[in-house]
């Protein structure tokens, strides 16, 4: 009998040990803003063997990801790369977006019931309210019985705020005013001491003091065009787009300037790294999440465009940067004892400049609202029947239209019959009727997968390939159905993760439902991914 006893107490033991073995210690999920697929290979042979490069030679690449809807914007990635859903379920149907209902405008983390903890101000009025779903950090704080702790990290509130989930340990984000992160009422009423700490260490004027030059001799830049060219768009403060830049110059003539450095992402990896010590994230006896977003990239490729010396500078730093954060995981949690994921939340078109200097399809799009709104008063007699053109969707005048009496199917067909006139235009589509618009298949399951009826405009506009809207004179956008807006990089590396590629089509929809299946919890509330199960079945053999 004793045997038997200590041959009982021996298997427990065993499964017990197993049980613990089934999740890493952290996870960690890098959102690079703004980075297109191929910027891993681009500036491969300029970056470091210790970032990029050790994430695609130790871990495992889904070469085919792409996001599956319209548009392709921060805030929708966010939500989808950590919910699994699409904004026809989960609410975030752009960074901002119109209320078909009362026709008003509003952003996709605004909170008016809360306040800012940390800074003066309304920059932390901001909460995930208008999540309509769980995400896969909820998922897992709710698998734990709310042992894991879940902190998220971003110079930008909405890439904070979504991807940490409903009910966090923290969610923090830069106040450009007062150079500190700060938070909301919805997850605490005083910052963290580790919080007040990082704050009061000034880094901002610690990482501006030396100015922005190129990491390496600017004649390397090979892969990019030459400096100071006129599709580049300049820090405020500057008087050419080119280096050396003065960021103390630029930082005084305006401090939302920083963002736009490589060395915002410094700051948010440097917060980061604070967040691990401060929590003792997977140091502990839960498994913790810890979801970062390097943002950075998205300010410069905005202001100078995708094939300039500034973006490329920006990534062979942030390189060297990832390098330092991989070796402080290392050190603080132990290889093998973490899983990290890094994405993007959208890629970017390149400069209309830059492409009709170089002969491809390229062109600017106006500004439509007026002439539509004088083309449906002239057709049916009311003034004002268009709200607005916001996310390339048209927005009706409910109020008016429902006042007068007029047919909101006729004018549908007249608003379609003109943008379809209109010069860059590909597809004008009623996006209640996607599912029958002739129109390729992807295109009509984008459409569908991005429109939500409370949220979205009636009237999807799709451009045609390298188009921009007329305001992007200089720099580049994103948001479209396009490969280069829409294939994201993905790769996994750490806890059980086999070295490896793949070049079968994963959607965006599909990473917090892998998440789910590693760490066997459940898939968040709202998911339509699936497993890739090309990399989950490697690690169950």
């Amino acid at each position: 009998m004793k045997k038997i006893g200590l041959f009982f107490v021996f298997v427990c033991a065993a499964f017990s040990s197993f049980a613990q073995l089934q999740r890493p210690k952290l996870i960690v999920g890098i959102v690079v803003d703004q980075m297109r697929w191929d910027y891993l290979y681009r500036y491969y042979d300029k970056y470091s063997n210790d970032g990029f490069k050790r994430l695609l030679n130790e871990g495992y690449s889904c070469g085919n990801t792409f996001i599956n809807y319209l548009p392709a914007y921060t805030a929708v990635g966010h939500s989808t790369i950590f919910s699994g859903s699409v904004p026809s379920i989960d609410g975030i149907a752009g960074n901002d977006w119109r209320f078909q209902n009362s026709g008003k405008m509003t952003y996709c983390t605004d909170d008016s019931t809360v306040s800012t903890v940390g800074a003066t101000g309304d920059a932390g009025k901001m909460s995930p309210h208008n999540l309509w779903v769980t995400t896969i950090t909820d998922e897992l704080r709710l698998a734990t019985n709310f042992k894991s702790k879940v902190i998220g990290v971003s110079l930008k509130d909405r890439a904070s705020i979504l991807p940490a989930g409903h009910n966090p340990t923290g969610a923090f984000w830069l106040d450009d005013a007062s150079g500190n992160f700060i938070t909301s009422t919805y997850y605490m009423n005083e910052l963290p001491n580790w919080v007040k700490t990082f704050n009061q260490g000034k880094y901002i004027d610690k990482l501006i003091k030396k100015g922005w030059n190129t990491i390496l001799p600017i004649e390397q830049y090979t892969e990019s065009t030459k400096d100071n060219v006129s599709w580049e768009g300049k820090l405020s403060g500057a008087t050419v787009p080119a280096f050396p830049f003065d960021l103390r110059k630029a930082y005084a003539a305006n401090k939302e300037n920083f963002r736009a450095t490589p060395f915002g992402n410094t700051l948010t990896l440097q917060f980061a790294e604070a967040a691990i010590n401060g929590e003792q994230l997977g140091q502990r006896n839960a498994t913790d999440f810890l979801t970062i977003n390097c943002a950075s990239t998205d300010y410069v490729g905005h202001m100078t465009g995708t094939n300039s010396i500034e973006t490329e500078d920006v990534y062979l730093r942030l390189d060297k940067d990832l390098g330092k954060f991989l070796k402080i995981l290392d050190a603080k949690v132990g290889k093998g004892n973490y899983l990290v994921f890094l994405t993007a939340d959208h890629g970017a078109a390149q400069a209309e400049g830059f492409m009709k200097d170089n002969k491809m399809p390229t062109g600017f799009f106006p500004s439509l609202k007026k002439s539509l709104d004088s083309y449906l008063q002239e057709k049916f007699g009311t003034e004002k029947l268009v709200l607005g053109l916001e996310n390339d969707e048209v927005s009706f005048n409910n109020a008016v239209i429902d006042s007068k009496g007029l047919d909101k199917g006729t004018i549908k067909k007249a608003t379609i019959n003109f943008l379809q006139k209109q010069m860059g235009v590909l597809y004008a589509v009623d996006e209640s009727k996607a599912a029958i618009a002739p129109i390729p298949a992807t295109l009509r399951e984008m459409i569908i997968n991005g429109y939500n009826r409370e949220r979205s405009g009636e009237i999807k506009i799709i451009l045609q390939s390298g188009w921009l809207p007329n305001h992007y004179k200089t720099g580049t956008t994103h948001g479209l159905w396009n490969p280069y807006d829409t294939h994201i990089p993905l790769l996994f590396m750490g806890w059980k993760i086999p070295h490896g590629e793949s070049n079968h089509t994963v959607y965006m929809t599909d990473i917090a439902p892998t998440i789910a299946a590693l760490l066997h919890i459940q898939m968040p509330s709202g998911c339509i991914g699936k497993p890739i199960t090309s990399l989950t079945d490697k690690i169950n053999k």
